[in-house]
């Protein structure tokens, strides 16, 4: 049973890679209803990383505006290689962040982001927050590199794999588990109550 599961989600991951591969190609060729399609299914991942990038919603949603913008601009010049499509669009959206950072100097997070309403069951973040507190949780984050915050941020809220991660960030794969590695190692310093502390 487990078997078949497993083969399921294979198939079905199969059969999303192989759309998105010639929703691509379609854009590519200027096919409209292709490129909306895409950036339906990519809209959501790219605007939360740029929400959590750079902290707060009105330069989230410019960003993710740009980012589109540029996907358009350029998609003709997208070529398949080892990484996804969804890992050049995160790219050209990380490096509008750091442009948007190199151009402010600093992160300004909003006060509070809202949850979405009608979860029944609270999330693993919200159970954390809840521990840790919201406040907390992101002074801890703050102090870490802004590599470190991105490499936590793609691995462990969009469960991207070390080589989309080292792929978006332009390092190695190497660089990515060592920049995880730091980063828990100094979270788990930071956290109160800790006896490795």
């Amino acid at each position: 049973m487990a078997e078949e599961a497993t083969q399921a989600v294979a198939r079905s991951a199969t059969e999303s890679t192989a759309h998105v591969r010639k929703l691509v190609d379609r854009g590519q060729q200027g096919d409209r209803q292709a490129l909306e399609e895409l950036y339906l299914l990519h809209f959501d991942r790219i605007y939360s990383y740029l929400h959590m990038s750079v902290g707060n919603r009105h330069d989230a949603e410019d960003l993710t505006t740009q980012t589109f913008m540029k996907m358009l601009e350029s998609i003709k010049r997208f070529k398949w290689q080892s990484a996804p499509f969804s890992a050049w669009l995160f790219r050209i959206a990380h490096n509008l962040a750091m442009d948007h950072f190199r151009a402010n100097r600093r992160w300004q997070p909003e006060e509070d982001v809202p949850e979405p309403e009608g979860e029944s069951e609270p999330s693993a973040e919200a159970s954390a927050m809840q521990v840790i507190g919201r406040q907390s949780m992101l002074e801890l984050i703050e102090n870490l590199s802004t590599e470190q915050q991105q490499v936590l941020t793609l691995k462990f809220v969009f469960n991207l794999p070390n080589a989309e991660v080292a792929t978006i960030l332009d390092k190695t794969e190497g660089a990515i588990k060592s920049l995880q590695h730091r980063a828990l190692v100094s979270l788990q310093k930071q956290i109160p109550g800790n006896p490795e502390r």
